[in-house]
């Protein structure tokens, strides 16, 4: 137990000893919101890695679907790793941060507002991802406390608090350049933490030729050793799983905000690089660990139902207190720069697409939207913390609630958005009417049945609508699309090695 507290003193002390030191960063909009677009291939890497993956992740999400889909829940690590994270990179990376520089986009409503010439599609995007991130704070909280009950037997209302006053007291002092330094060093932890659990749990099994044997000894309805096999026992479910977590960060704010901080295309070309390892190491990590949930001890109460939430902890419980403080460790830095990643998004958006416009102009300065923005993260916080509090189901639902609906509204706008001139106002409508419409119908009726999959459907579902509803409206003006893209294509001088010279 003094090994644990020692750590988790260490842990506080550093975050919030970054948080007061760049609070010189936070004293404008473009420093508290993007750290004045001037941030490095680490720290942006690490930044867009670490609010990938939390304690929903490793928690709710590995456990859930490596006990529904065994060693195979692995393939969804992989499609993070390469869908999430480096495809995400290639196609979005260097677009998003031409065109939100050109346009002087903070937010990804922002971005919609000034791309589309419209004033309602900012506000109506700032409200979906100010009501939908809400859900997905609470998961992370959830996910956090379920584990730090397990190795400390504290309440659980006391560790969502506490989680929800330290990760507030970083952001709102150092804004995006204190959640950037502190997600850089905690997913360092990261890293070095989830090989090391990996490594113990499956030595308690005998090492992984034997544990591989204990999975396909489980019996299964649909063949024998289903869960050690390939693709598991429901390879539909599995795609559906991999298509939300892996093609549903294309659309999320939190995530395609970190594009619009990048320094320079250095830091776009060994970022994605970087990404790329951080998400093959951490999210194949965690699901390749739940692949083994199986065998964790964890039995189907007496209706049936899973307690998925607690089957990590359980499997993590029986390793030796300093390998647990590690985990403590390991999830609360994922879960923190998760939270911290959250909350100022949402707070940012609600200030400046939202509550900014309603002013007259010049009559809100940068100082007044610091201080707002200051104050709606606490409020946000409250809300989250009031959800996690009675959370309404286990973690993968609520999560799977807010990736549906801000992927399945954002996702098709955004792409389109940035390569194809032709999209109207009415289908980036149209995209927000359907993801939210699917999402939200799904949770009253669940005709479709999981959120996960409701979620992946909405996203594909905007990407089939985006362009039909393009082609069938009036073609926005030609001078608004030519000033958008005008960006694209100014001239820049680089050096040999990086640019083949033009024949004579």
């Amino acid at each position: 137990m003094v090994i644990k507290i020692v750590l988790l003193i260490v842990f506080f002390a550093v975050m919030l000893g970054i948080g007061f030191y760049t609070r010189k960063h936070a004293t404008n909009v473009g420093g508290f919101v993007l750290g004045g677009r001037a941030v490095g291939p680490w720290l942006t890497a690490f930044a867009y890695g670490t609010s990938y993956f939390s304690a929903v992740v490793f928690v709710g999400y590995a456990g859930q679907f490596g006990y529904k889909f065994g060693i195979a829940s692995t393939w969804i690590g992989i499609g993070n790793a390469v869908i999430g994270s480096l495809i995400a990179w290639v196609v979005l990376g260097r677009r998003t941060r031409i065109m939100t520089k050109h346009l002087d986009s903070m937010t990804m409503p922002d971005f919609f507002g000034k791309r589309f010439d419209s004033k309602p599609l900012r506000v109506a995007a700032s409200m979906i991802a100010f009501i939908f991130l809400i859900p997905y704070t609470a998961s992370v909280y959830n996910g956090l406390s379920n584990l730090f009950g397990m190795a400390f037997d504290i309440p659980y209302e006391v560790c969502v608090i506490g989680m929800a006053v330290l990760t507030g007291i970083y952001v709102i002092v150092g804004g995006y350049m204190a959640t950037a330094l502190n997600d850089f060093i905690q997913g360092i932890i990261m890293l070095i933490g989830i090989v090391v659990v990996i490594v113990a749990v499956l030595s308690g099994h005998g090492g992984f030729i034997a544990a591989i044997k204990e999975l396909a000894a489980v019996p299964s309805d649909v063949m024998p050793g289903a869960y050690a096999s390939f693709f598991g026992p429901d390879p539909l479910g599995l795609f559906g799983v991999i298509i939300l977590t892996s093609l549903g960060t294309w659309g999320l704010p939190q995530m395609v905000q970190k594009f619009y901080a990048i320094k320079d295309e250095k830091a776009v070309q060994t970022g994605t690089i970087i990404s790329t390892f951080f998400a093959i190491v951490v999210a194949g990590g965690c699901y390749f660990l739940g692949g083994f949930s199986q065998i964790s001890g964890i039995q189907a109460g007496a209706d049936g139902a899973v307690q998925y939430d607690a089957i990590i902890p359980t499997m993590l419980s029986a390793l030796p207190d300093i390998l647990i403080g590690i985990v403590i460790v390991l999830v609360l830095s994922a879960s923190m720069s998760t939270l911290s990643s959250l909350v100022l998004t949402s707070s940012s958006t609600l200030t400046l697409d939202f509550i900014k416009p309603l002013f007259k102009k010049d009559k809100m300065d940068e100082k007044g939207q610091v201080f707002i923005m200051r104050v709606f993260l606490a409020f946000f916080i409250i809300i989250s913390v009031v959800i996690a509090l009675d959370p309404p189901g286990f973690i993968a639902q609520l999560m799977g609630i807010s990736w549906g609906a801000l992927a399945g509204a954002f996702l098709a706008p955004f792409l389109y958005g940035l390569y194809m001139k032709r999209v109207t106002k009415a289908a980036v409508w149209a995209s927000f009417i359907v993801g939210i419409g699917i999402t939200v119908s799904n949770m009253i009726y669940p005709y479709i049945g999981s959120p996960i999959n409701a979620g992946a459907i909405a996203m594909i579902a905007g990407l089939v609508i985006v362009p039909i509803v393009s082609f069938i409206t009036p073609k926005p003006k030609q001078e608004l699309v030519d000033d958008v893209f005008a960006c694209l294509e100014e001239d820049v001088v680089v050096k040999r090695r990086v640019a083949l010279p033009k024949e004579d």
